[in-house]
């Protein structure tokens, strides 16, 4: 178990100490395949708990390590093709910080105590923002510094809402201490009171991390900024462990007899999500932006999911893979198509599928993967999600979530058709970089397996899902 926290670590401090800056890149590839089969290692073999229970791996662990681990390692080889395009650029901060990047969020999942989730949260936090620089120009170091500002301020929130928990654990009968698994066991005697005080502060605070409206502020920026395989990893990883840092302050509440008002809180702050990127997606003009606000929208599907429950909450935890691999591809192609055409704006940016013959097509299909168009798999994810809500008499929320998807639907799908489709620009210059094994390959892998599982979901999978949803009352 120590070991996916201690590997990626070890290898960032050689890719710092190496001098070839040519070869450093492989070091993604050992880290991301060793990591993936320690996690496979994991999943058929489960460790006891370790460091009196401070590490352990339980099945909403277990989901984000698998989703994690897969999506690393394919970002790991679009990295041998970006880094190799960019080598007007020190790769050593970059490779040295994605491996440090995927030692903390390894982490993360595998923190049962909530003391050291925030540590190692914080940790995602300060490995990820100079990495947001790598293009060394006003913007991203703009969008650095917002990312840190702003995220700092929310985990600030998330550490005195874990301070708030503390006291609620403090009184006769309490476990006095913040392991979840205690918490959840003492859960009757604990202060419900300060629970509910604790969990606005951590929902402020972990839904900053997480990017649910109001707390997105440093999304745009950030996404828009950062290279396209650091988008992958942040709208699909990072994201991913925030969510479980709510998943498992939410267990928390359940157990205190506070269920009622956390999931109250969850459904509205995800409705509010799903409408404020709906309004920023109608008629964007940045399409890297336009993903930044998307990803605001499915965080606000997972958050209004958990906070219905039921079979609602399986179709987050479900939707929490299907939309981390759909990301993946989405950011891999964004980032080929701007390179190609030197430019975000979508009113410069025509006949991409022209252009880039695999990175053009993969970009729509996964434009529509995204939006919930079948047969691909967000559809049925989202789809249980809606079947959720209407099965707990959730009408008002179920009626906001469909309308939210359509006009989304149709926003995204006037900037992305515009920009896939017709010929190239008049006197657009030669594109500066071309579709190849390496940078088309990825997201190609990415949306296959987003369609495959849209046919087919293997039962490990489902039963992975169904036990991680069974943790926040899911069924």
């Amino acid at each position: 178990m120590l070991v996916l926290v201690a590997a990626p670590l070890v290898l960032a401090a050689l890719a710092f100490a190496m001098p070839w800056a040519r070869t450093r890149p492989r070091v993604l590839l050992v880290g991301g395949g060793a990591h993936l089969a320690g996690v496979l290692r994991l999943w058929a073999a489960p460790p006891a708990p370790a460091f009196d229970g401070w590490l352990a791996v339980d099945s909403a662990g277990q989901l984000v390590l698998l989703l994690v681990s897969a999506l690393f390692l394919v970002c790991a080889v679009y990295a041998q093709g970006y880094l190799a395009w960019r080598d007007d650029r020190d790769n050593r901060g970059f490779v040295g910080g994605l491996l440090v990047l995927l030692a903390s969020i390894s982490a993360v999942a595998m923190a049962q105590h909530l003391g050291l989730l925030w540590v190692a949260i914080e940790l995602t936090t300060l490995s990820t923002a100079p990495l947001i620089y790598f293009n060394h120009n006003e913007r991203s170091l703009e969008a650095a510094w917002k990312y840190l500002v702003v995220c700092s301020v929310g985990i600030a929130m998330a550490l005195a809402g874990t301070f708030l928990l503390a006291l609620a654990s403090a009184g006769p009968g309490g476990p006095r201490t913040l392991l979840v698994g205690d918490l959840v066991a003492a859960g009757p005697a604990l202060s419900r009171p300060w629970v509910r005080f604790a969990f606005v502060f951590l929902l402020a605070g972990y839904g900053t991390k997480l990017g649910l409206a109001p707390f997105h502020a440093w999304k745009p920026d950030a996404y828009g900024e950062a290279p396209g395989l650091l988008g992958a990893l942040l709208s699909g990883g990072v994201t991913a462990v925030a969510f479980l840092a709510l998943v498992r302050v939410l267990q928390v509440c359940i157990a205190a007899g506070e269920g009622a008002f956390a999931r109250q809180a969850l459904v509205a702050i995800g409705l509010l999500s799903i409408g404020l990127a709906a309004v920023f997606l109608v008629r964007q003009h940045d399409f890297k932006r336009m993903l930044a606000y998307s990803s605001v929208e499915h965080m606000g599907i997972l958050a209004l999911g958990v906070g219905i429950g039921g079979a609602a909450a399986t179709g987050a935890f479900l939707h929490l893979v299907f939309n981390g691999l759909t990301k993946g591809a989405l950011f891999l192609t964004a980032g080929n198509i701007h390179r190609a055409f030197r430019t975000k704006q979508t009113e410069h940016v025509r006949g991409a599928a022209r252009v880039l013959p695999v990175s053009g097509p993969v970009f729509l299909a996964a434009f529509l993967a995204i939006t919930g168009s079948p047969p691909f798999a967000p559809f049925f994810s989202e789809f249980a999600i809606l079947d959720g809500a209407v099965q707990a008499g959730a009408y008002g929320p179920a009626a906001g979530y469909l309308v939210g998807l359509a006009v989304i639907f149709v926003g995204m799908g006037a900037t992305v058709l515009r920009l896939v489709q017709g010929a190239p620009p008049e006197g657009m210059k030669p594109p500066a970089v071309k579709d190849t094994l390496l940078t088309a390959g990825p997201p190609l892998a990415l949306l296959a397996a987003v369609l495959a599982l849209g046919l087919w979901v293997p039962s490990p999978l489902r039963a992975l899902v169904a036990s991680a949803a069974a943790l926040v009352g899911g069924g």
